[in-house]
């Protein structure tokens, strides 16, 4: 785990709740050092909600509280828009569900992925066409050059998915996080975007938080795993430790992934009532 001062994120307490009171997210607390971490847990749980609080990006309905809430180094309690505005993208940088909805189909691929750079450096043109090529390029897309004046209808899911790693990743930020990244793809892409995603991370030195569902994965490319179930953290473990999880929730979880070893067989259920008993007691 970070130590505290190598933190890039330090959670103390930090609740979500609507307008109205309703409680989304639970007083969670969390750090994440330059490793890569698996935020897990059934939709609903509060996982891409808290995602998108750490970028800033809640919709105003929705009301943040922390006791510590610190990113990159700053209070994010109190920054001001501007000032997430360029904390995103030079520091911390996310990359969403579906290139389909993410990626402006009025826009070039080259000019999408360019703009980072145009926000937050001071790059000539020609500096930011090469840089552009080499990140695509390092994102295992090929002829670049070409590709940089293609739209994104004209791209396959998996390689939308890699131009979004691209526009994240171009301005060399601390922190990554990745919003169920490969949940659009299918099964071999997913394999490919997730190993892709890793050895950047590793190359560049950053921290990755990943939100998924796929308990399989978490275990194969992240160190650590924190399990969310109805806005709290259940469980903490090592990724390699999954398979052998003895919290009765994460055991379930991990329990319940489709595969050959399951086809035709009956899944376990979740014992719902005695999950209600450890989350008042936790």
């Amino acid at each position: 785990m970070a130590t505290e001062t190598s933190n890039l994120i330090t959670a103390n307490d930090l609740t979500i709740a609507t307008a109205a009171g309703s409680t989304l997210v639970d007083a969670i607390s969390f750090s994440l050092g330059r490793e890569r971490v698996a935020l897990v847990g059934e939709s609903g749980s509060g996982k891409s909600l808290t995602a998108r609080s750490l970028m800033g990006l809640l919709a105003p309905s929705l009301h943040l509280t922390a006791r510590t809430l610190s990113v990159a180094g700053q209070d994010a309690t109190s920054l001001s828009e501007r000032q997430w505005s360029q904390l995103r993208g030079s520091q911390m940088a996310m990359v969403m569900q579906d290139p389909k909805y993410a990626l402006n189909p009025m826009r070039t691929i080259g000019w999408q992925v360019a703009e980072p750079l145009k926000l937050h450096g001071r790059l000539s043109r020609a500096e930011i066409k090469e840089k552009v090529c080499e990140m695509l390029d390092a994102v295992g897309l090929p002829q670049p050059k070409t590709l940089m004046d293609r739209y994104p209808h004209q791209l396959s899911g998996g390689m939308g998915q890699r131009v979004m790693l691209a526009i994240a990743l171009i301005s060399d930020p601390q922190l990554l996080i990745a919003d169920e990244p490969t949940s659009a793809l299918d099964h071999a892409m997913r394999d490919q975007v997730l190993t892709l995603i890793r050895r950047l991370v590793d190359e560049r030195n950053m921290g990755l938080l990943l939100i998924s569902h796929d308990l399989q994965q978490v275990s194969e490319h992240c160190e650590r795993v924190m399990v969310m179930y109805q806005g709290r953290i259940l469980d903490r473990l090592p990724a390699a430790d999954l398979p052998h999880a003895t919290h009765p929730y994460t055991s379930t979880l991990w329990a319940c992934r489709p595969g050959k070893a399951t086809h035709g067989k009956p899944l376990p259920v979740l014992d719902r009532t005695a999950m209600e008993a450890l989350r008042e007691h936790d």
